[in-house]
């Protein structure tokens, strides 16, 4: 029971717990978002609700299966970018802001781009099993996710006085470097 305390001591496995937990929940509403966007664009193909997720009596048409997965990323990504704000980093960084939402959604786009690449390449190209590919596809998407937000959305940001104290530190080491002196002489 100590391990446990002290891995839940740990702030930033806390945070990481946090992130998985945020990110499982996005994606079942992706593939709710999905399913609910094929159920209406096809019910002749899918008896009830339940039959999207086991197989209609034909598939759907690819352009239904376009807007689902679009539909399904799009309501996702909203999830995602206000639960993380809310709950997974305890920083908000630039995260409340519109440029903090557009970076966050160019690096989600960034890591659906890696997975949609992987699969090509895995499994169209090297014929690796769809699934497995996809597993190590979603681990890799994972930890770019996490890292790209930590560093570049969700950081602490330096407080303007912070900025102002490390200019003017720069200007005081600068006018006392040995080089300056020799050149006043």
């Amino acid at each position: 029971m100590t391990l446990i305390k002290k891995l839940w001591n740990n702030a930033l496995l806390r945070e990481i717990f946090r992130f998985l937990i945020v990110g499982g929940g996005a994606t079942v509403v992706d593939f709710l978002t999905m399913s609910a966007v094929l159920y209406i664009a096809a019910p002749e193909i899918y008896p009830n609700f339940l039959s999207v997720f086991f197989g209609g009596i034909s598939e759907p048409s690819t352009l239904a299966t376009v807007l689902g997965t679009g539909a399904g990323f799009l309501v996702g990504l909203a999830f995602n970018y206000i639960f993380s704000v809310l709950f997974v980093y305890k920083e908000k960084g630039n995260s409340k802001t519109l440029g903090g939402f557009l970076l966050f959604s160019l690096l989600s786009a960034g890591g659906l781009a890696i997975h949609l690449l992987g699969m090509y390449i895995g499994f169209d190209l090297l014929h690796i099993n769809e699934w497995i590919i996809k597993i190590i596809l979603t681990i890799v998407v994972l930890v770019y996710n996490y890292l790209t937000r930590k560093f570049l959305i969700f950081r602490k940001n330096k407080p303007v006085s912070e900025y102002a104290a490390t200019d003017a530190n720069a200007e005081v080491k600068q006018e006392n470097s040995p080089e300056d002196k020799n050149s006043n002489q």
